[in-house]
Protein backbone atom coordinates (compact mmCIF):
# COMPACT_ATOMS: atom_id res chain seq x y z
CA UNK A 1 0.00 0.00 0.00
CA UNK A 2 1.24 3.48 -0.77
CA UNK A 3 1.65 5.51 2.32
CA UNK A 4 -0.13 8.98 1.32
CA UNK A 5 -2.66 11.34 3.69
CA UNK A 6 -5.38 9.59 1.85
CA UNK A 7 -4.36 5.89 2.76
CA UNK A 8 -3.44 6.87 6.08
CA UNK A 9 -6.67 8.77 6.67
CA UNK A 10 -8.84 5.52 5.61
CA UNK A 11 -6.06 3.60 7.91
CA UNK A 12 -7.13 5.83 10.81
CA UNK A 13 -11.08 5.30 10.23
CA UNK A 14 -10.71 1.88 10.42
CA UNK A 15 -8.10 1.92 13.79
CA UNK A 16 -10.86 4.14 15.54
CA UNK A 17 -13.32 1.94 14.45
CA UNK A 18 -12.02 -0.73 15.58
CA UNK A 19 -11.32 1.00 18.90
CA UNK A 20 -14.94 2.20 19.48
CA UNK A 21 -16.74 -0.90 18.52
CA UNK A 22 -14.92 -3.35 20.73
CA UNK A 23 -15.21 0.48 23.97
CA UNK A 24 -19.22 0.21 23.67
CA UNK A 25 -19.62 -3.75 23.62
CA UNK A 26 -17.60 -4.48 26.24
CA UNK A 27 -19.19 -6.12 29.52
CA UNK A 28 -18.60 -4.19 32.18
CA UNK A 29 -19.20 -5.46 36.47
CA UNK A 30 -18.22 -2.03 38.20
CA UNK A 31 -22.23 -1.44 37.88
CA UNK A 32 -22.73 -3.40 40.20
CA UNK A 33 -21.57 -1.90 43.36
CA UNK A 34 -20.71 1.51 41.72
CA UNK A 35 -22.49 4.85 40.81
CA UNK A 36 -20.89 6.61 38.23
CA UNK A 37 -20.55 10.73 38.78
CA UNK A 38 -19.52 12.82 35.44
CA UNK A 39 -16.62 15.14 36.68
CA UNK A 40 -15.84 18.26 35.70
CA UNK A 41 -12.68 19.45 37.58
CA UNK A 42 -9.22 17.66 38.53
CA UNK A 43 -10.57 17.55 42.55
CA UNK A 44 -14.42 16.58 42.60
CA UNK A 45 -15.64 17.15 46.07
CA UNK A 46 -18.63 14.98 47.63
CA UNK A 47 -20.85 15.29 50.51
CA UNK A 48 -20.73 13.07 53.68
CA UNK A 49 -23.17 10.08 52.32
CA UNK A 50 -24.27 9.39 56.00
CA UNK A 51 -28.04 10.68 55.76
CA UNK A 52 -30.06 7.65 54.15
CA UNK A 53 -33.40 7.66 56.34
CA UNK A 54 -36.76 8.20 54.97
CA UNK A 55 -38.99 10.96 54.88
CA UNK A 56 -40.05 11.87 58.04
CA UNK A 57 -43.91 13.80 59.37
CA UNK A 58 -43.62 17.60 58.61
CA UNK A 59 -44.57 18.93 62.21
CA UNK A 60 -43.81 22.54 62.68
CA UNK A 61 -40.48 23.48 60.38
CA UNK A 62 -38.72 21.50 58.18
CA UNK A 63 -35.48 19.23 59.59
CA UNK A 64 -32.57 20.13 56.81
CA UNK A 65 -30.23 17.98 56.58
CA UNK A 66 -27.41 19.94 54.91
CA UNK A 67 -25.14 18.18 52.72
CA UNK A 68 -21.81 18.85 53.71
CA UNK A 69 -19.92 19.23 50.58
CA UNK A 70 -16.47 19.09 51.86
CA UNK A 71 -17.35 15.35 53.07
CA UNK A 72 -14.47 13.84 50.74
CA UNK A 73 -12.54 14.83 47.77
CA UNK A 74 -11.93 12.21 44.83
CA UNK A 75 -8.78 13.41 42.27
CA UNK A 76 -8.89 12.38 38.82
CA UNK A 77 -5.89 10.27 37.26
CA UNK A 78 -4.67 10.12 33.91
CA UNK A 79 -4.48 6.82 31.95
CA UNK A 80 -2.76 6.09 28.79
CA UNK A 81 -1.62 3.20 25.57
CA UNK A 82 0.07 3.92 22.96
CA UNK A 83 1.00 1.80 20.06
CA UNK A 84 3.34 2.14 17.35
CA UNK A 85 3.40 0.35 13.50
CA UNK A 86 6.25 0.53 11.67
CA UNK A 87 6.11 2.17 7.83
CA UNK A 88 7.54 -0.56 5.94
CA UNK A 89 4.61 -2.98 7.72
CA UNK A 90 1.44 -0.21 6.34
CA UNK A 91 3.80 -0.49 2.87
CA UNK A 92 3.35 -3.82 2.68
CA UNK A 93 0.26 -4.23 3.81
CA UNK A 94 0.36 -5.91 7.24
CA UNK A 95 -2.40 -3.77 8.63
CA UNK A 96 -4.62 -6.91 9.49
CA UNK A 97 -2.14 -7.89 12.17
CA UNK A 98 -2.51 -4.96 14.11
CA UNK A 99 -6.56 -4.37 13.88
CA UNK A 100 -6.81 -7.02 16.54
CA UNK A 101 -4.38 -5.19 19.04
CA UNK A 102 -6.01 -1.43 18.58
CA UNK A 103 -9.63 -3.71 18.90
CA UNK A 104 -7.79 -4.96 22.31
CA UNK A 105 -7.16 -0.92 23.63
CA UNK A 106 -10.93 -0.18 22.98
CA UNK A 107 -11.55 -3.37 25.52
CA UNK A 108 -9.10 -2.42 28.23
CA UNK A 109 -9.76 1.36 27.87
CA UNK A 110 -13.67 0.40 28.97
CA UNK A 111 -12.86 -2.23 31.54
CA UNK A 112 -10.83 0.09 33.41
CA UNK A 113 -13.36 1.32 35.94
CA UNK A 114 -13.31 -2.21 36.47
CA UNK A 115 -9.94 -2.51 37.68
CA UNK A 116 -10.34 0.70 39.34
CA UNK A 117 -13.42 0.12 41.52
CA UNK A 118 -12.54 -3.68 42.60
CA UNK A 119 -9.13 -2.31 43.51
CA UNK A 120 -10.42 0.50 45.53
CA UNK A 121 -13.14 -1.83 47.01
CA UNK A 122 -10.46 -3.77 48.52
CA UNK A 123 -8.22 -1.10 49.19
CA UNK A 124 -11.47 -0.44 52.17
CA UNK A 125 -10.15 -2.73 54.82
CA UNK A 126 -7.22 -0.63 54.89
CA UNK A 127 -7.79 3.30 53.54
CA UNK A 128 -9.97 5.25 55.76
CA UNK A 129 -13.37 7.11 54.30
CA UNK A 130 -15.05 10.64 55.77
CA UNK A 131 -15.52 9.65 59.33
CA UNK A 132 -12.16 9.37 59.69
CA UNK A 133 -12.72 5.14 60.42
CA UNK A 134 -11.56 2.01 57.84
CA UNK A 135 -14.36 2.12 55.30
CA UNK A 136 -15.00 -1.61 56.17
CA UNK A 137 -14.63 -1.20 60.00
CA UNK A 138 -16.17 -2.16 63.27
CA UNK A 139 -16.07 1.25 64.68
CA UNK A 140 -18.36 4.08 62.33
CA UNK A 141 -19.36 6.71 64.48
CA UNK A 142 -23.03 7.26 64.47
CA UNK A 143 -25.09 9.65 66.54
CA UNK A 144 -28.04 7.65 68.21
CA UNK A 145 -31.38 9.19 69.21
CA UNK A 146 -30.30 10.27 72.54
CA UNK A 147 -27.26 12.10 70.83
CA UNK A 148 -24.84 10.61 71.95
CA UNK A 149 -22.31 9.02 69.69
CA UNK A 150 -22.85 4.93 69.09
CA UNK A 151 -20.45 2.65 66.99
CA UNK A 152 -22.25 1.20 63.88
CA UNK A 153 -20.11 -2.05 61.93
CA UNK A 154 -20.17 -3.14 58.26
CA UNK A 155 -16.88 -5.63 59.01
CA UNK A 156 -17.79 -9.20 60.34
CA UNK A 157 -14.00 -9.60 60.91
CA UNK A 158 -11.71 -12.86 60.24
CA UNK A 159 -9.04 -13.51 57.61
CA UNK A 160 -9.83 -15.20 54.79
CA UNK A 161 -11.14 -14.82 51.63
CA UNK A 162 -13.33 -11.65 51.44
CA UNK A 163 -17.08 -11.35 50.79
CA UNK A 164 -19.34 -8.69 50.53
CA UNK A 165 -23.17 -8.61 51.17
CA UNK A 166 -24.61 -5.25 49.39
CA UNK A 167 -27.88 -3.34 49.03
CA UNK A 168 -27.93 -2.45 45.05
CA UNK A 169 -31.75 -1.46 45.03
CA UNK A 170 -30.41 2.13 45.88
CA UNK A 171 -28.98 5.26 43.24
CA UNK A 172 -26.41 5.78 45.48
CA UNK A 173 -23.99 2.48 45.53
CA UNK A 174 -21.05 1.76 47.79
CA UNK A 175 -18.31 2.71 45.75
CA UNK A 176 -17.89 5.89 42.82
CA UNK A 177 -16.49 5.75 40.00
CA UNK A 178 -15.84 9.04 38.71
CA UNK A 179 -16.06 9.99 34.92
CA UNK A 180 -13.92 12.63 33.83
CA UNK A 181 -12.84 12.48 30.34
CA UNK A 182 -14.48 9.52 27.96
CA UNK A 183 -11.72 7.54 26.47
CA UNK A 184 -10.93 8.12 23.14
CA UNK A 185 -8.21 7.57 20.72
CA UNK A 186 -5.74 9.81 18.71
CA UNK A 187 -3.67 9.08 15.77
CA UNK A 188 -0.20 10.41 15.26
CA UNK A 189 -0.04 9.80 11.56
CA UNK A 190 0.98 13.28 9.63
CA UNK A 191 3.63 12.44 7.40
CA UNK A 192 5.64 15.10 8.98
CA UNK A 193 5.44 14.13 12.57
CA UNK A 194 8.78 13.39 13.88
CA UNK A 195 7.69 10.21 15.23
CA UNK A 196 7.72 9.34 11.39
CA UNK A 197 10.78 11.03 10.75
CA UNK A 198 12.91 9.75 13.10
CA UNK A 199 11.46 6.29 13.98
CA UNK A 200 10.14 5.40 10.39
CA UNK A 201 6.77 4.56 12.26
CA UNK A 202 3.08 5.74 12.86
CA UNK A 203 1.34 6.47 16.49
CA UNK A 204 -2.34 5.52 17.88
CA UNK A 205 -2.95 6.40 21.23
CA UNK A 206 -5.64 6.07 23.86
CA UNK A 207 -6.24 8.21 26.65
CA UNK A 208 -8.60 8.33 29.39
CA UNK A 209 -9.10 10.66 32.62
CA UNK A 210 -11.05 9.19 35.80
CA UNK A 211 -11.24 7.90 39.51
CA UNK A 212 -12.42 6.01 41.49
CA UNK A 213 -13.49 5.95 45.25
CA UNK A 214 -15.55 5.11 48.37
CA UNK A 215 -19.01 6.09 48.37
CA UNK A 216 -21.77 4.73 51.14
CA UNK A 217 -20.05 2.18 53.73
CA UNK A 218 -23.82 2.02 54.98
CA UNK A 219 -24.84 -0.18 51.79
CA UNK A 220 -22.05 -2.67 51.68
CA UNK A 221 -21.10 -5.11 54.56
CA UNK A 222 -17.70 -6.84 54.32
CA UNK A 223 -16.55 -10.43 55.90
CA UNK A 224 -13.42 -12.24 56.21
CA UNK A 225 -14.69 -15.15 58.07
CA UNK A 226 -15.93 -18.41 55.62
CA UNK A 227 -18.81 -18.09 53.52
CA UNK A 228 -21.41 -20.25 55.49
CA UNK A 229 -24.84 -20.00 56.29
CA UNK A 230 -24.45 -19.02 59.90
CA UNK A 231 -21.43 -15.92 58.80
CA UNK A 232 -24.45 -15.01 55.94
CA UNK A 233 -27.14 -15.00 58.37
CA UNK A 234 -25.18 -12.40 60.62
CA UNK A 235 -24.19 -10.53 57.47
CA UNK A 236 -28.21 -10.01 56.91
CA UNK A 237 -29.39 -9.21 60.45
CA UNK A 238 -26.67 -6.93 60.62
CA UNK A 239 -27.37 -5.04 57.82
CA UNK A 240 -31.29 -5.21 58.39
CA UNK A 241 -31.11 -3.74 61.60
CA UNK A 242 -28.80 -1.13 60.85
CA UNK A 243 -29.49 2.66 61.93
CA UNK A 244 -28.41 6.07 60.85
CA UNK A 245 -28.22 9.66 62.68
CA UNK A 246 -30.95 9.81 65.18
CA UNK A 247 -31.11 6.25 65.54
CA UNK A 248 -33.48 6.01 62.19
CA UNK A 249 -34.14 2.52 60.87
CA UNK A 250 -32.12 2.72 57.04
CA UNK A 251 -34.41 0.24 55.95
CA UNK A 252 -31.33 -1.47 54.04
CA UNK A 253 -32.08 -4.98 51.41
CA UNK A 254 -28.68 -6.82 51.06
CA UNK A 255 -29.85 -8.36 48.20
CA UNK A 256 -25.96 -8.78 46.39
CA UNK A 257 -23.45 -11.39 47.10
CA UNK A 258 -20.17 -10.88 45.52
CA UNK A 259 -17.26 -13.28 45.72
CA UNK A 260 -14.08 -13.98 44.50
CA UNK A 261 -13.91 -16.98 42.39
CA UNK A 262 -12.63 -19.39 45.27
CA UNK A 263 -15.84 -18.63 46.81
CA UNK A 264 -18.21 -19.77 43.52
CA UNK A 265 -18.76 -23.32 45.14
CA UNK A 266 -19.87 -21.74 48.16
CA UNK A 267 -21.82 -18.83 47.44
CA UNK A 268 -23.65 -20.94 44.80
CA UNK A 269 -24.65 -23.41 47.61
CA UNK A 270 -25.54 -20.90 49.90
CA UNK A 271 -27.94 -19.25 47.44
CA UNK A 272 -29.28 -21.74 44.74
CA UNK A 273 -29.11 -24.99 46.33
CA UNK A 274 -32.36 -26.62 47.50
CA UNK A 275 -31.15 -28.04 50.90
CA UNK A 276 -28.34 -27.26 52.89
CA UNK A 277 -25.77 -29.38 53.28
CA UNK A 278 -27.56 -31.13 56.90
CA UNK A 279 -30.14 -32.27 54.17
CA UNK A 280 -32.93 -29.47 55.28
CA UNK A 281 -34.51 -27.01 53.32
CA UNK A 282 -32.00 -23.73 52.58
CA UNK A 283 -33.80 -20.99 53.96
CA UNK A 284 -31.12 -18.87 52.41
CA UNK A 285 -32.45 -19.99 48.67
CA UNK A 286 -32.84 -17.20 46.08
CA UNK A 287 -32.22 -14.60 49.12
CA UNK A 288 -29.56 -12.45 47.31
CA UNK A 289 -28.19 -12.18 43.26
CA UNK A 290 -24.65 -14.15 43.16
CA UNK A 291 -22.03 -12.17 41.65
CA UNK A 292 -18.34 -13.66 41.24
CA UNK A 293 -15.62 -11.21 40.20
CA UNK A 294 -12.72 -12.31 38.85
CA UNK A 295 -10.58 -8.96 39.93
CA UNK A 296 -11.06 -9.60 43.99
CA UNK A 297 -8.03 -11.09 46.11
CA UNK A 298 -8.64 -15.35 46.05
CA UNK A 299 -7.11 -15.29 49.40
Amino acid sequence: MDITQASLAALNTAFTTAFNTRLTGTETTYGRIAMTVPSSTRHQAYPKLSELGPMREWIGERYVERLERDGFTITNRKFEKTIAVAADDISDDQIGLFTPIVNDMGQVAAELPDDLVWEQLEAGFTTEHYDGQMFFDTDHPVVGKDGAETSVSNFQGGAGAAWYLIDDSRSIKPMIFQDREAPKITPKTNLNDDNVFWQDEFVWGAKRRCASGFGAWQLIYASRQPLTSENYAAARAAMMTMRGHGGRKLNLRPKLLVVPGTLEEAGLELLNAGRNAAGADNVWKGTATLHVENRLTLI
